[in-house]
Parts: C-alpha cells; sequence; structure tokens
C-alpha cells in the first residue's frame, strides 16, 4: 500500500514537471522597414558607428560633467519619491512572482489533537450507587492524534507554468519601469539644472545691463546740467533703466520657484539650491556618437517594457488554452490517533489515504473560449503596441538630433549677434561722448544688445536641453 501511494507520487511529481505547456513560445516580432541609420544626422559631428560607446549607453557622470550636477543627479536618484515608489513596484512584483509560481507545488499542512477528561470519584460513585460491583475511584480518559494534510494540482497542460511565466515577464516589465524612471529623473533634474542656470545668467545680464543704464544716466544728467544736452534725453535714459529694473524681481521670482522645483525632484522641501558651471560655460561633447536604430531595441527601457508586456500577453494565452483541458488534483491526509498518550506514535496507530480527482468543465456559456479569444486580442494589441513604442522612439531619436544640430547653429549665430551688438554700442557711446550722434542711437544699440544677449542665453539653454533629450532618446540616465 505505501509502495503503491509513492509511486502514484512519483507518477504525478513527473507529470507536473515534464507536462505540455499550451500555448505559443515567445517569438520576437519582426519590425519592418527597421532604417540603418537615423534620420537627422547631418552634421559632420554626430557619427553612426564612432567606433566609441554610443552616446545611450554611456553612464550620465560621464555626459553632465559639471560637478554640481553630478550631486544634484545622485541626490535625487537617492532620495526622489518617484524613484522609491518604483522600488517599491518591483518588491511588490517580486513577492506576486513567488505567490504565483507556489501554485505549481503541493500544499502540505499539519495538525494536533490533544483531550483529556477527567471524573472525580465521587460522582462515579453517585452515579454507580445501584451496581456494587463498579469501580469508585477517579477516572482519567485521553484521546490525542496528528495529523497531515497534502493537496496538489497536477500542471499537466503547463497552466500554473504558464502563469508562472506571465508574472516573471511582468516582474521584468515592472523593473524596466524602474529604469524609465531613473532615466526621466536624470532628464528633469539635468533640464530643471539648466533652466535654472538660465534664469541666472538672464538675471546676472539684467543687472549688468541695469548698471551701464544707470552709468548712461549719470553721463546724460551730467551733460544736461552743463547744456549739452536736453531734458528728453535724460527721460528716455531714466526709461531705460527703469525697463531693466523692473525685470529683475521678475527673474528673482522664477529662480526662487525654479529652486522650489528642482528641490521637489531631489526629494528635498523648497529652499536653495547650489550652483556650479554657468550656461555659457556648459560643455557639450565634440562628436555624438548615436548609434545604430537596432541599438535602441536594448537600450531604450520603455521598449523593453513594452516587450516584456508582449512576453507576458503571450504567456497568458497559454494560461487560456489549458483552462479548456481537464485539471487533475491529487489530495491525501496521513496520521496517528491513540486513546493513550503512550502509544500515540506507535506504527500500529499511524493511517493514510490518498485521492486523485480530475475536473473538466462541460457547459459555462462559452466563458472559456472567450477568454482565450481575449487574450489572443491582448497578445496582437500588445505586438502594435510594441511596434508603435519602437516607432515612436525612432522619430523621438530623429527630433532630437536635428534639434541638437539646429539649437547648435542657433546659438553660434546668436553669440555673433551679441558680439556685434556689444561693438555697435561701443561705438555708439563714442559718437554720442563725441557729439557725433544723438542719444537714440545709444538707446537703440542698448536695447538690441540686451535683447540679443537675452536670446543668446535661451538659445545655450536649447542647445543644453536638446543634448539632455538626445541622451534620454537614445536609451541613456538609468
Amino acid at each position: 500500500m505505501r509502495r503503491h501511494g509513492f509511486s502514484l507520487v512519483a507518477v504525478a511529481a513527473m507529470i507536473a514537471v515534464n507536462g505540455c505547456k499550451m500555448g505559443p513560445n515567445y517569438k520576437r516580432p519582426i519590425i519592418a522597414n527597421n532604417p540603418a541609420t537615423y534620420r537627422g544626422m547631418t552634421a559632420p559631428d554626430i557619427q553612426p558607428s564612432p567606433g566609441g560607446t554610443p552616446l545611450g549607453a554611456q553612464k550620465w557622470n560621464t555626459v553632465f560633467t559639471d560637478p554640481v550636477l553630478q550631486e544634484l543627479i545622485t541626490e535625487a536618484l537617492k532620495n526622489n519619491y518617484d524613484v522609491k515608489i518604483a522600488a517599491d513596484h518591483v518588491l511588490e512584483q517580486q513577492a506576486q512572482l513567488g505567490v504565483t509560481r507556489a501554485a505549481q507545488f503541493p500544499t502540505l499542512s499539519g495538525g494536533g489533537t490533544y483531550d483529556a477528561i477527567g471524573i472525580p470519584s465521587g460522582l462515579l460513585k453517585t452515579l454507580n450507587s445501584g451496581n456494587s460491583n463498579s469501580s469508585t475511584t477517579a477516572t482519567h480518559y485521553y484521546s490525542g492524534g496528528l495529523t497531515t494534510s497534502a493537496a496538489w494540482n497536477l500542471d499537466f497542460w503547463g497552466m500554473y507554468r504558464r502563469q508562472t511565466e506571465a508574472q516573471r515577464a511582468y516582474l521584468r516589465a515592472t523593473v524596466w519601469a524602474q529604469q524609465t524612471t531613473y532615466s526621466s529623473l536624470v532628464e528633469g533634474v539635468a533640464t530643471d539644472y539648466y533652466e535654472l542656470r538660465t534664469l541666472d545668467a538672464e538675471l546676472e545680464i539684467t543687472k549688468q545691463t541695469r548698471d551701464a543704464r544707470q552709468r548712461s544716466l549719470d553721463l546724460t544728467t551730467t551733460l544736461q546740467r552743463g547744456g549739452n544736452d536736453t531734458l528728453t534725453d535724460v527721460k528716455q535714459a531714466e526709461q531705460q533703466l527703469y525697463a531693466a529694473e523692473a525685470n529683475i524681481p521678475d527673474y528673482e521670482r522664477q529662480i526662487e520657484q525654479a529652486e522650489n522645483q528642482l528641490a521637489l525632484l531631489l526629494g528635498r522641501n523648497p529652499g536653495s539650491v547650489k550652483r556650479g558651471w554657468s550656461i555659457a560655460d556648459t560643455p557639450h561633447p565634440v562628436a555624438i556618437p548615436a548609434g545604430l536604430p537596432s541599438d535602441l531595441l536594448e537600450r531604450r527601457p520603455d521598449i523593453r517594457r513594452a516587450e516584456e508586456l508582449l512576453i507576458q500577453a503571450n504567456a497568458n494565452i497559454g494560461v487560456a488554452k489549458a483552462q479548456l483541458f481537464p485539471q487533475f488534483s491529487l489530495s491525501g491526509e496521513g496520521g496517528t490517533s491513540s486513546s493513550q498518550l503512550r502509544s500515540l506514535l506507535d506504527s500500529k496507530n499511524f493511517y493514510y489515504y490518498a485521492y486523485g480527482s480530475a475536473t473538466q468543465t462541460i457547459f459555462d456559456g462559452g466563458k472559456l473560449r472567450n477568454n482565450l479569444r481575449y487574450y489572443k486580442a491582448e497578445d496582437q494589441e500588445y505586438i502594435d503596441t510594441y511596434q508603435q513604442t519602437i516607432a515612436g522612439a525612432m522619430r523621438d531619436v530623429s527630433n532630437a538630433l536635428i534639434a541638437y544640430t539646429k539649437t547648435r547653429e542657433y546659438r553660434e549665430k546668436e553669440t555673433a549677434q551679441v558680439e556685434a551688438a556689444a561693438e555697435a554700442v561701443r561705438l555708439a557711446e563714442i559718437l554720442y561722448k563725441g557729439r557725433s550722434t544723438g542719444y537714440l542711437q545709444v538707446l537703440i544699440s542698448d536695447t538690441t544688445l540686451y535683447s540679443a544677449q537675452l536670446t543668446l542665453a535661451t538659445a545655450q539653454q536649447q542647445e543644453a536641453l536638446a543634448m539632455v533629450t538626445l541622451y534620454n532618446v537614445l536609451g541613456g540616465g538609468w
């Protein structure tokens, strides 16, 4: 009997381990029209295969070399709330994988009982008063037992293994979502930092313009008092000065709000933020190793996540198919029981029994078959989503390459314009002091220079942000 029970368990184990798995095995979809290079690679310093590490595969601290920015990114990766929440999600799915995988194995439980009854002699004497031969001494009754039960749902059709496969894929998708959070955070900190440094530059430009206009006002006032200038020139100089002064508190407001925004990414309360290099001194790579489009399939965390969700959907088809077939299970119980504690573990008092069962749905109104249709449709949806994500990634990279190339050209032209405007101001001031031109020319030149300097700061910001975006869309940052 025991040998027969052992053989039954052995056969069941072989079925559970070697049984078939319903549903298709995953194969990565063929990506149609996958380009050999990115559109937008027109600049000579953007290379498809530079022989080095592609930009997206480089660590963020080699791309962003400002020491203060590196400190801020490190702090954000440690303290940011989105990062902590993403890590919590991974831990949740790791535990859920363990729960799902446990369905493949038997469950075993055990328990014990113990009862004791003592009847006092006085009660026995009363109960047996009519029987002269009965005992009147105290009597004790004992009953005890140990039981162990087991149940096992055999995974003959691979339903539980497919469920585990699906949950494992979802865990990996959660991990890739976590990497997306890292990448987005690095991009967000760098973006906010460069925007803050741009506001700092605009504030400094405005203060320098204010000081220059104050000197100009002093000059026109002196000339007006000496009879060499008009009151109109003085009022125009005052107007220019007040216009610059009015911009200062607005920039200060924007700076404090930008600091608060950056502090939130750092996991801090609102407050000041340390500064590093100016936006004008922000370095940019001499050459951009963009890599090949095929790199994105492995580098971009959103693409990897989309593929893992596709793997999960594919495994769910197998789960739905397995549910159409009979489900087998084994159950058993064993233990020992005795009315005397000293004989509780006697081999004569041991017992066990085992039984198997099979269930098959006969009629469910089409529920299981429609469930299968649902998962097949969902699988096709995730195939389309996967391909759409890849197409979107190609668009993102192309747009980022174009943006980086054009913003650099824009910044170069604005730099030349500022140099020309500064020279025009210098010459206008010389001519005005020599009384060879009126003050209007000085006003026009000064306004042009101030506007050009602010535009240059914006151009420098756009170039820096284009670099940040390009690094992110190439799969960097995590």
